[in-house]
Order: C-alpha cells, then sequence, then structure tokens
C-alpha cells in the first residue's frame, strides 16, 4: 500500500467529472439552464490534453466546462463526442457510471425539474439506512446518471461537504466493476485509502439494466478520499462487460474523473481496477 502523508488517503476532493455529449449544445443548455451552473471557459482539447488522457482522437473536440453557481473548486467538463451514440446505458459496463452532487432541497428540486432535459429516473425519497439522507435521480442528455442528494443534518460516519448553493458539487461518483474485491484493493495500494466496511445495498438502476429484481442486492462500499468526498464501489452482476469504445476516444456517458493528488509529480490520467480513467490533478 502507498504511503498516506498525514491528512489521509493520497486523492481528493473530486475536482471534476467529464462527461462525453454528441449534443454539446444541448447539454450545456441543459445544464446551465436547469442545474444552473455557469459556464467558465470553452474550446477544443487540444493535443497536449489529449494524450495525457492517453485518448489521441479527442485532440480537436469542443467542450464547455461548468461550474456551481456558488464555488470554483469543482467543474462539469462537457466534451463532444459521438461515443453515446452507440447505444450507451449507464450502468451496463464497467467504470464510472453515475455522479451525485450535495443539494440543499432535493424536493424543491424536484418539482423544479419536472419536464426538463433531465429525466427524472427515481423520485426523491429517505435512504433506507440513513433516514436524514434524501435523494433522487435524474438521467442526463448524454445518457449519465446524476444523483441529487440531501443530508437533513450530519449522519456519524459519513461526514458530506456542505451545499453552498441549491446544487452543489459533486461529492461521490458511483464506480461499478467485475469485483468489489478488485476495486478496493487498487485503490487501497493506490491511493493509501484503508479497506471500508462492506455492506449489501439496491442498486435499482443497475438491476433495471440486467433484468433483475429491484430488491436485488449487490456488494458495496465507500472509499472514503479527501475533501468528505467518497467513491461509492459497487459489484456487478456476471453479465456486465467494460464499455464497448474505441481504445483513442473516450468512454460514453461519465468519461473521467478528475481528483486532486497529494503525491509528486505533475497531472497525470491512469486506468483504475475496472478501466476507469482517473485523472490526477496537484493537490491544492
Amino acid at each position: 500500500m502507498a504511503s498516506a502523508p498525514s491528512g489521509g488517503p493520497l486523492i481528493g476532493p473530486i475536482a471534476g467529472v467529464t462527461i462525453c455529449t454528441p449534443d454539446l449544445a444541448a447539454s450545456e443548455a441543459a445544464y446551465v439552464g436547469h442545474l444552473r451552473y455557469r459556464v467558465t471557459r470553452r474550446g477544443v482539447i487540444d493535443a497536449g490534453q489529449a494524450t495525457l488522457w492517453q485518448r489521441p482522437a479527442v485532440a480537436g473536440a469542443r467542450y464547455v466546462a461548468l461550474s456551481p453557481e456558488a464555488a470554483d473548486d469543482f467543474e462539469f467538463r462537457l466534451v463532444e463526442g459521438d461515443a453515446p451514440a452507440r447505444g450507451y446505458r449507464a450502468f451496463a459496463h464497467y467504470g464510472w457510471n453515475a455522479a451525485e452532487l450535495i443539494v440543499q432541497d432535493v424536493d424543491a428540486l424536484a418539482a423544479r425539474l419536472a419536464g426538463s432535459p433531465f429525466q427524472i429516473i427515481g423520485a426523491p425519497q429517505d435512504l433506507s439506512f440513513a433516514e436524514d439522507i434524501r435523494a433522487m435521480q435524474l438521467r442526463g442528455p448524454a445518457g449519465e446518471i446524476i444523483y441529487l442528494t440531501q443530508f437533513k443534518r450530519e449522519v456519524a460516519g459519513l461526514p458530506a461537504p456542505p451545499a453552498r448553493c441549491p446544487i452543489d458539487r459533486v461529492f461521490i461518483m458511483i464506480l461499478t466493476g467485475p469485483s468489489l474485491d478488485g476495486l478496493l484493493d487498487f485503490y487501497g495500494r493506490r491511493f493509501a485509502i484503508p479497506q471500508p466496511q462492506r455492506m449489501q445495498s439496491r442498486v435499482k438502476v443497475m438491476s433495471e439494466v440486467f433484468g433483475l429484481s429491484p430488491e436485488e442486492r449487490y456488494q458495496i462500499a465507500a472509499v472514503p478520499v479527501r475533501g468528505r468526498c467518497y467513491i461509492e464501489a459497487d459489484q456487478m452482476p456476471p453479465a456486465a462487460r467494460p464499455p464497448d469504445s474505441p481504445p483513442d476516444a473516450l468512454p460514453p456517458g461519465i468519461a473521467i474523473v478528475s481528483f486532486r493528488h497529494h503525491g509528486s509529480g505533475g497531472p497525470a490520467c491512469i486506468s483504475g481496477a475496472a478501466g476507469e480513467l482517473i485523472e490526477l490533478l496537484p493537490g491544492e
């Protein structure tokens, strides 16, 4: 296992989420008009960035970066690409499958988002294991899954960042793979994260994809990183497979997750145990 500096794991907080979208304008309009994110920059992916990601075919693709209305420490990066047009469906494949945002009032947001480009696939409800956490689920224009989560009060053992505006930053990323052991071992060894507690939990959106009962239970664990952020690692059914995308292009949907890295070296991009792309940015 890597040796962590004082203060905890070698990664965190979550600094960004890159989404590959077939319609950049539509995705931008949805995030700005309905999640109230604001544009911070736009342009094209240069050859250096594409090389860092080990995805040379992405050079020249248009992108837009968006941040919450009250903060600059997190961004969604929407990159135009055709991968989602090839039949992408979240939770059908290994990798990054959902982004969870901290919000102030999930019921008010449900009313506001009704009829928006974000399809509500899970109405607000209290979590079965923590009634002080209330959440809903959305499907975005690129097929990405977004969770909106409200903490009614602090929950012991699960510290979360405060919601500084109605819809704030991503604080949990949902990662799926063929083996929970494999996911936990990778993040433990690579980023000095102690083994978290495992549990059995329903993941209804995944059960729906595989035609399983909504009461099906999966092995999951919340992997803590810095900044009160987490990676929720979920073990997938045996029928799941790696994403079907060209090796030199971005994966469909949620393509890359960026973390602050508290080790040596500059920016880097590596592949995780399930083939997920992990961008490492110098820590702050």
